[in-house]
């Protein structure tokens, strides 16, 4: 009950400083975007701002066995730069580069986004749901060629 307490304060949290910080704004990403047209530097500072709550979260949790709400705390990601990461990284900044929206602000302005951003959501969804079926079919083909 608690941590489902906490999850929901996060995420008001979260979708608020999407909203405030202009992140659910899609003419805004994209002129982030932008640099060689019309560049709106602000974001810069969103991005460099969410630095600084992560450091401090990263040096608090290095510091505890487990997290306060129980669980585990997860692993460290690999470094290794693999098919997947690359795919993955190609086609989220192709959805964020074309429509301005990335996950979190596109269920952040599901209230308000219109058909447009309905569509986006449903397609992102869409999309993580045939991702592991596409990866297995890709896996199977490069051994298939080996």
């Amino acid at each position: 009950m608690m941590r489902n307490l906490f999850a929901l304060i996060a995420g008001g949290l979260f979708g608020a400083g999407l909203l405030v910080s202009g992140m659910t704004n899609t003419v805004k990403v994209q002129g982030w975007l932008d640099i060689f047209g019309d560049w709106d530097p602000t974001l810069a500072f969103v991005l460099g701002g969410a630095i600084i709550p992560m450091a401090i979260a990263w040096n608090v949790a290095a510091r505890r066995a487990r997290p306060a709400l129980g669980g585990n705390f997860p692993g460290k990601p690999g470094s290794e730069i693999d098919r997947n990461l690359v795919v993955g990284s190609v086609l989220f900044g192709m959805g964020w580069g074309l429509v301005g929206l990335c996950p979190g602000p596109a269920v952040a302005s599901i209230s308000w986004g219109g058909l447009g951003g309905l569509v986006f959501l449903v397609a992102m969804i869409l999309g993580m749901l045939l991702a592991p079926a596409l990866r297995q079919r890709m896996d199977n083909m490069a051994l298939a060629l080996r």
